[in-house]
């Protein structure tokens, strides 16, 4: 080799040790085999024709176009295996077999994942209407039974027809003694579900 062909190589030589040198660097994906995805962004650096190196973005079908190589799937390859394929679609272009490489430039964002199974909400809804102490929308722990809910509107004014409470679930009404309750009626146990509405009526005159 003549020094002014070293000297023409030269150029080439320091990008492909700098190419080399930022591969030490790439990201943990590149380094442990990692699996591309749609989102994820490529970047492509072509060694002995500048023109192609670009960023490419994985498309939802996880595909890559790149020019004089045409349309690759990317996803689910690794790094390497989309390098290998490019250098082998890109070699007729060239005399020798080109010096593609291709590296990670960002991960696409990963949706939060969800948690298997119904989510329980941290708190219902309950609605009390009438003679209760503390009328109005009330937000009690799942699971809240009757007579927990009882106590946690504050009771009932002395006005309060404790005999005729109405329990409303949807299209369905229960109707509710508060003595019974009191005395360990099975209604008490009732556990409420989100949107119940209580409803404590008035007493009549001589009730």
């Amino acid at each position: 080799m003549t020094f002014r062909t070293y000297i023409a190589r030269l150029p080439l030589a320091l990008m492909a040790l700098s190419l080399l040198l930022a591969g030490f660097a790439a990201s943990p994906a590149d380094a442990q085999g990692y699996q591309i995805r749609a989102g994820d962004v490529l970047r492509i650096e072509v060694l002995e024709d500048a023109s192609l190196n670009r960023t490419v973005l994985v498309a939802p079908d996880g595909r890559i176009s790149v020019p004089s190589a045409g349309s690759l799937r990317a996803a689910g390859n690794t790094v390497e295996g989309v390098q290998r394929t490019l250098t082998t679609r890109l070699e007729g272009n060239f005399a020798a077999a080109p010096n593609v490489y291709v590296s990670i430039e960002r991960l696409a964002e990963r949706a939060p994942r969800l948690p298997r199974g119904p989510v329980e909400p941290e708190t219902i809804s309950v609605y009390v209407m009438g003679e209760a102490t503390r009328p109005g929308k009330i937000e009690v722990e799942p699971g809240t039974s009757v007579l927990q809910m009882f106590a946690e509107m504050g009771g009932f004014t002395k006005f309060a027809a404790t005999k005729r409470i109405q329990l409303r679930q949807g299209d369905t009404i229960r109707k509710l003694n508060y003595p019974n309750i009191e005395a360990g009626g099975p209604a008490g146990r009732i556990t409420l579900r989100d949107g119940d509405v209580i409803v404590v009526p008035q007493r009549r005159l001589f009730e």
